[in-house]
């Protein structure tokens, strides 16, 4: 008997189908197409200079040119945590925080301390793709619970109480969203966080677009609106968004003690510390001032209204309006089925690949996020390209 060269475990982890559509995207660019791509979650800005300029110092400094503490450099632990009350009203301590190899690690050792092989995870979709992986990575069970348009993409209590059985562990809190860019209200934030509470559940809160909502949204965080749940809150957030500090792999992990100290032993074994220049780089970030910060979010408003009027000018196509971070998430359900000259796509799969190929516009569909019929438009690049990318998208689906 030939024993399989990968294990079973990693053998099911799926590729990230929206970095996969990135790289596909930027091959045919290599190759000399005019591709334009929606895909990964990417702001188009590059760092602020205050920020690399810290970078540049903490290289020439012979401290971090050493190993330092696998939990974090306790200055960026303690920005950290004065960040998190400034923004968001919550106070914790340092020895409450593990800074992480970007949020998605954060996400992972948030499941893998929490998690024992069967306990249940209700995750609302659509949903990031990395959620599933890791809560299986960590011997999880996902329990979907599926929101749509009609609703903005939001889960209400009676939604999530249906899915609950005696094995939920978790709820995966996510506002502003990525995928839809739905923003939870503060009443409707409370509303489940007493829900959480009232069956004593762990709530994981994936806060990393706070700084990312428009027009009357506003973030509010469930650790602070519902200081009920106590020490059963796991915040993860970071700076790749806020800040355009996607590359610098820098996010974070808040938690009661005890589980900042278990992840913190898992993370000391499998990358020991982030590396320090980023982590300085970090620092300068969360310390400064939110101008910056200001003043990309005005762009993305400004994308973020024109792509969804574009989008909703293209009949058979629904999109609502996203309150938060920077993604549209419009339903394609009537196109598929229709002759595209002379091929009936069936699935948003199959029409974001006939895209592609002919409209040469990357798109993520909807199968990525746990909800077919639908495709993930990032609004994160320029002005011109957002316009020329969704007019073509708009000229090829008017053949139909």
């Amino acid at each position: 008997m030939t024993r399989p060269r990968i294990s079973a475990r990693i053998s099911a982890i799926s590729e990230s189908a929206t970095l996969a559509v990135d790289a596909k995207a930027k091959a045919m660019k290599a190759a000399g197409r005019p591709v334009i791509g929606f895909g990964a979650g990417e702001p188009d800005f590059p760092t602020p200079d205050y920020i690399v300029e810290a970078a540049v110092e903490a290289c020439r400094n012979p401290r971090f040119h050493k190993y330092t503490p696998a939990g974090g450099l306790p200055e960026l632990k303690q920005a950290v945590a004065d960040k998190t009350l400034r923004d968001s009203g919550y106070q914790v301590d340092a020895a409450q925080i593990l800074i992480t190899n970007g949020g998605k690690q954060a996400v992972y050792e948030a499941f893998a301390a929490l998690l024992d092989p069967g306990d249940e995870v209700l995750v609302v979709a659509p949903y990031w793709t990395t959620y599933p992986e890791a809560i299986k990575l960590a011997g999880g069970v996902q329990v979907d619970v599926v929101t749509d348009e009609t609703t903005g993409y939001l889960a209400s209590v009676e939604q999530l109480e249906a899915a609950r059985t005696e094995r939920t562990k978790v709820l995966l809190f996510v506002s502003p969203s990525n995928p839809t860019g739905a923003v939870y209200t503060p009443e409707q934030v409370e509303e489940i966080g007493r829900w959480a509470a009232e069956h004593d559940l762990w709530v994981v809160t994936d806060e990393i677009y706070e700084h990312l909502t428009y027009g009357d949204a506003t973030f509010a965080s469930i650790a602070t609106v519902v200081p009920e749940l106590g020490d059963k809150v796991v915040v993860l957030n970071g700076v790749a968004k806020t800040y355009a500090m996607t590359g610098w792999r820098v996010g974070w992990l808040i938690g009661p003690k005890d589980v900042v100290k278990a992840a913190t032993n898992l993370q000391s074994h499998a990358t020991s510390n982030v590396s320090n220049v980023a982590q300085i780089a970090a620092l300068a970030a969360v310390s400064g001032d939110l101008s910056a910060v200001a003043k990309m979010r005005e762009a993305f408003d400004r994308r973020r209204q024109t792509m969804v009027r574009m989008l909703n000018e293209i009949p058979g196509v629904f999109c609502p309006e996203p309150k938060g971070a920077f993604y549209a998430y419009p339903s394609v359900k009537e196109l598929l089925g229709r002759d595209f000259g002379g091929r009936r796509p069936g699935t948003s799969a199959e029409l974001a690949e006939l895209i592609l190929e002919e409209a040469e516009v990357a798109l993520v569909p909807g199968e990525a996020f746990g909800t077919p019929g639908y495709f993930r438009l990032s609004y994160a690049l320029g002005d011109d390209d957002l316009v020329e990318g969704v007019g073509r998208v708009a000229k090829f689906l008017s053949q139909s």
